[in-house]
């Protein structure tokens, strides 16, 4: 991993190169129909065991990626619990993130409620028999969208508290979210993210063969980061400033 520069222009820049990614998943994991029974509770097709494929996908996924490091990164917070530790020697440089536990900031849980709703509205209802492939691409999918919203997180907040340390501080001491929610909102910004979506989307499958390729609704898309990955994204905010430590700002 890089050292993450934390300049808030080039902390934008990389969140809005995470929205390409995210964008090509949710296409891609919409090529595959819904295929419901793959999030049903003992429909997995492994003898003995009552987890859907969807959650054992992401538990095996996450178990390896566990083991070769991944959730040592801050914005890669892990779905599952109880996950292996790492084998490889991981020395990360300085990301300048000040918390102490990363999972204070983890949305995980919430990420993948809001994802599990906005599967059955880009994919065609019905079963199509690609069940392995579908799960594989529904956790690819959750985990792009997961690294967006918490290197957004934690790396925007960290940025805005150092370009105004008294106002946060002050904000911070006195535990004040609704403050702190309207210090870190920019509804132009906000507004600028959504048509830039919305045009991705559309751009990103203009020239698709249209019959073989199943097309997302542009709509739906935008939708999701309006009501999932920003709000998301500033309730993560607010948690790593409300536990930020602060000993290097007195």
């Amino acid at each position: 991993m890089l050292k993450i520069d934390l300049n808030l222009e080039k902390i934008t820049a990389v969140l809005e190169s995470l929205e390409e990614t995210i964008i090509f998943k949710l296409i891609d994991r919409a090529q595959f129909k819904y295929n419901r029974c793959i999030y049903i509770k003992g429909k997995s097709g492994f003898k003995g065991e009552n987890e859907s494929l969807f959650s054992l996908r992401l538990k095996h996924q996450e178990s390896m990626d566990s083991i070769f490091g991944r959730f040592c990164v801050p914005e890669e917070r892990p779905f599952c619990k109880n996950l292996p530790k790492p084998r490889r020697q991981i020395k990360l440089p300085d990301t300048g993130i000040r918390i102490s536990d990363y999972n204070k900031v983890n949305l995980t849980q919430q990420i993948k409620a809001s994802y599990l709703k906005l599967v059955p509205r880009i994919c065609l209802q019905g079963t199509d028999g690609h069940f392995g492939s579908s799960v594989e691409h529904d956790v690819y999918a959750l985990q792009a969208i997961s690294r967006r919203i918490h290197f957004g997180a934690f790396y925007v907040a960290e940025s805005k508290f150092r370009l105004n340390p008294k106002l946060y501080t002050s904000l911070i001491q006195k535990k004040d979210k609704r403050e702190l929610f309207n210090s870190l909102t920019r509804k132009d910004v906000e507004e600028k993210i959504l048509k830039r979506v919305k045009e991705k989307v559309i751009s990103f499958q203009s020239n698709a063969n249209k019959t073989i390729r199943h097309i997302v609704e542009p709509e739906e898309v935008l939708m999701f980061y309006e009501n999932c990955i920003i709000p998301l994204t500033k309730q993560g905010e607010i948690i790593y400033l409300l536990n930020r430590e602060m000993e290097d700002n007195k």
